[in-house]
């Protein structure tokens, strides 16, 4: 018998409007008509750091009912750096809605995660959104996108794709440009005639792999998953084969189903379902869920090895303490542990010091996102410049390279051009649409990358925009060039004064104002030349009794540059860190003693 369910996840480029369009289907197919007055926008972007940034992080399930057929929508991340998340629950889904931007296509993003779905045989729809976009030109994205299939080897099946032209933001689409909607009603009817039903036995014995691991405060440790063969039932006893082989037997003491952003309670399920299991205890993403007559392993879900890495550090410095509750080794070690247990793409290995931890990901904002949402939970922490992972393939030294694009003003191309090509970037194509922008491609080693983010905002005036994903390992490529301005070190403890800052000022840009908390062999400010400089920020003007008329009491600060986590990550140099805690981002030496920082300086010979 025919089941009407569908299982999809789309997938989009970061700000295509994925998780706006997720908003609109959940709306009008009736699945949140309690919330329909007053429903925010982005319900999926469920944490903080999502909403702040507009971006999806985790990977997420939600269910809508369409007349009598249950579609099962996962929300992917659009980062590649999260490109984990997707790996792991592409194996839950049946076909793919791919959105692409009307105006600017196919991005870098976009060609990862697709080729991942392609991969895997995923028929796709296509959804070209924003089409009421001034400067939107929907027919060449459609080529550009069938020319992006093909270049990802898909077969004849998938390069005839279906595509509806939307605008997610408005909450209508259709088949044809020269029609008229107010609705989605073309899209919902495209996923029930493309996507097909799920397969898998009912009757065989049950399968089904741990996919995403989530927590209850009422009811524990949940397990999410889709059943691949068999049933499960309320109360049953089952089998979690290891990753080891080993077997444990729990009883499943609820079954939920998704339904908009609830999980209901359900009886039972069978192959083809997406739902969530309570009552297993021990199980790690990849394992298999298996009849306890007949427990058969299914193969463990592959994931891409993490590119970069940093050291995490415990907070040794004169305030560690003064900010944050979770400080200690036992407890970064223990919140590190708990991380890689659902982050699969992530990797913790301890080092020859107890108090360093090499934490490897796909990404700065890999990484970035757990050291923010641990800061956020109360913990204190220093972490070291990020650092390539290099390989030996063959016998020969390889690196990580990116594939870059750039859209920039025409006027700025040539410094862009210019200083990607110091770092070891190689210029694939270059086009100017008739808006005045300028699309520039880039094969560049991940290395020369870091810390040109914020190079790149001061050269194109704020205005330019840059998307990387990871392409391949390639030749190394030598000594690149780094950051070009020294700092300016503090050589005392104590209180910035705003005299001192004042007569500083001339010195370069300063990270601090008046008044802040510091120690000697923290980081205050860029040195204007290329060599760090000991500075005093807390000295005082010296009083006397001659009173001088206005002029030399006039003290006018510039305002301090702030850096968010991520620019004082890709800022600092190999002999610095990032003291994190829950209220400060400070920058500081490794070795806070000047005759230390002398001594670990290797000498020119």
């Amino acid at each position: 018998m025919s089941r009407k369910l569908r299982n999809i996840a789309i997938i989009a480029h970061v700000d295509h409007g994925k998780t706006t369009l997720v908003d609109e289907l959940l709306k009008q197919s009736g699945t949140m008509d309690s919330l329909r007055a007053d429903m925010e926008t982005c319900v999926m972007d469920s944490n903080d750091l999502e909403k702040e940034r507009g971006i999806t992080i985790t990977a997420k399930n939600t269910a809508i009912r369409y007349g009598d057929t249950h579609i099962n929508i996962i929300d992917t991340p659009g980062h590649a750096d999260f490109g984990g998340e997707v790996e792991r629950v592409l194996n839950m889904v049946d076909g793919v809605v791919l959105l692409v931007d009307a105006r600017e296509g196919p991005m870098p993003q976009t060609k990862f995660v697709t080729s991942k779905a392609l991969a895997l045989g995923l028929k796709p729809i296509v959804v070209i959104n924003k089409i009421d976009r001034e400067g939107s030109d929907p027919d060449a994205v459609v080529d550009l996108t069938f020319d992006l299939f093909a270049s990802l080897g898909a077969t004849d099946e998938q390069l005839e794709f279906p595509v509806v032209y939307a605008s997610a933001k408005n909450g209508y689409g259709m088949l044809d440009l020269n029609e008229k909607s107010d609705n989605l009603t073309c899209l919902f009817d495209t996923i029930i005639e493309h996507v097909q039903e799920p397969e898998g036995d009912p009757d065989a014995p049950l399968q089904m792999l741990a996919t995403t691991l989530d927590w209850d405060e009422y009811i524990g440790r949940i397990v999410i998953g889709r059943i691949a063969n068999g049933r499960i039932k309320t109360g049953e006893d089952i089998t979690v084969v290891h990753a080891d082989s080993s077997k444990e037997t729990f009883k499943v003491s609820k079954l939920l189903g998704f339904l908009g952003l609830n999980r209901i309670e359900i009886k039972e399920a069978q192959a083809g379902d997406i739902i969530a299991i309570a009552g297993i205890e021990h199980i790690n993403i990849g394992e298999t869920i298996a009849s306890k007559e007949n427990p058969i392993a299914l193969p463990v879900i592959h994931v891409d090895e993490p590119t970069l890495s940093m050291e995490l550090h415990v907070n040794n410095s004169p305030l560690a303490g003064t900010e944050g509750k979770l400080i200690t080794t036992r407890q970064i070690r223990d919140r590190l542990m708990r991380e890689i247990r659902t982050n699969v793409a992530m990797r913790v290995e301890e080092t020859d010091s107890a108090d360093i931890y090499k934490v490897s990901g796909r990404g700065e904002l890999h990484i970035g996102i757990l050291l923010e949402t641990m800061r956020r939970e109360g913990f204190e922490m220093a972490v070291s410049r990020p650092t390539v992972i290099i390989r030996t393939i063959d016998g020969v030294k390889q690196e990580p390279y990116e594939h870059v694009t750039v859209d920039v003003e025409s006027e700025y191309q040539g410094s862009v051009i210019e200083k990607l090509g110091k770092r070891g970037a190689e210029m694939t194509s270059m086009e100017t649409n008739a808006d005045g922008y300028t699309r520039i491609e880039f094969m560049a080693p991940t290395r020369s990358l870091i810390g040109y983010t914020s190079e790149f905002l001061t050269d194109t005036r704020g205005t330019g925009i840059m998307n990387h994903v990871f392409h391949a390992y390639g030749p190394y490529v030598g000594a690149l060039p780094g950051r070009t301005n020294g700092v300016l070190i503090s050589m005392e403890n104590g209180e910035s004064v705003a005299f001192a800052l004042w007569k500083l000022q001339e010195r370069g840009k300063m990270f601090i104002g008046s008044g802040e908390k510091l120690y000697e062999g923290m980081i205050i400010g860029i040195n204007s030349r290329d060599s760090d400089m000991t500075v005093n920020p807390i000295k005082e003007k010296k009083l006397t009794n001659v009173r001088a008329s206005g002029k030399d009491e006039s003290i006018d600060l510039v305002p301090p540059m702030k850096l968010s986590l991520e620019r004082a990550i890709e800022f600092i140099a190999d002999d610095e860190l990032v003291e994190i805690t829950p209220k400060s981002i400070r920058l500081r030496k490794r070795f806070l003693k000047e005759n230390e920082r002398k001594r670990a300086t290797p000498r020119a010979s």
